[in-house]
């Protein structure tokens, strides 16, 4: 199901999300709906805030694959990036931000088991810009040259 994706001003996008502690079909339906609205949004990634929900679940879809992180966690990170970033909680914005080049995150998935994982330019550029969600954090937060783009 898609749900609708929240839009920079609510306050959900400025929590600081709570770890998922049960993995149950609650979490499963959660995990699949925003798989949809990631997918019908064209997005690179989407965390569980951006659809109102306040717990630590992030998804990013790029070159690499599909990803879900379930109370993921930054472990490390190496070297630096400067790019463009979006996001579908700011429609019609961009700007720049820098970024680690790579981070190696750990992480669970559905069913709750434990993994590690390392990524690299955009996608360590992603996987950065989810995890900011869970701390109430977005990219214009960070960002340099804010400016507005065509949709």
């Amino acid at each position: 199901m898609i749900r609708e994706i929240v839009q920079v001003g609510d306050p959900v996008l400025r929590e600081k999300c709570k770890p998922v502690t049960r993995f149950d079909d609650e979490l499963f339906r959660l995990l699949d709906d925003m798989k949809d609205t990631l997918k019908d949004a064209e997005g690179a990634g989407l965390a569980a805030p951006q659809v109102g929900v306040p717990v630590r679940a992030v998804q990013v879809d790029v070159e690499e694959g599909f990803f879900e992180f379930i109370n993921p966690v930054i472990v490390s990170q190496k070297g630096e990036q400067s790019g463009p970033e979006g996001c579908l909680s700011v429609r019609g914005k961009a700007g720049v931000v820098v970024r680690p080049e790579k981070v190696k995150i750990v992480f669970q998935d559905r069913q709750g088991d434990k993994y590690s994982l390392v990524a690299r330019g955009f996608f360590a550029r992603a996987v950065c810009h989810e995890l900011d969600h869970l701390d109430g954090v977005l990219y214009t937060d960070k960002a340099t040259d804010v400016h507005d783009v065509d949709d």
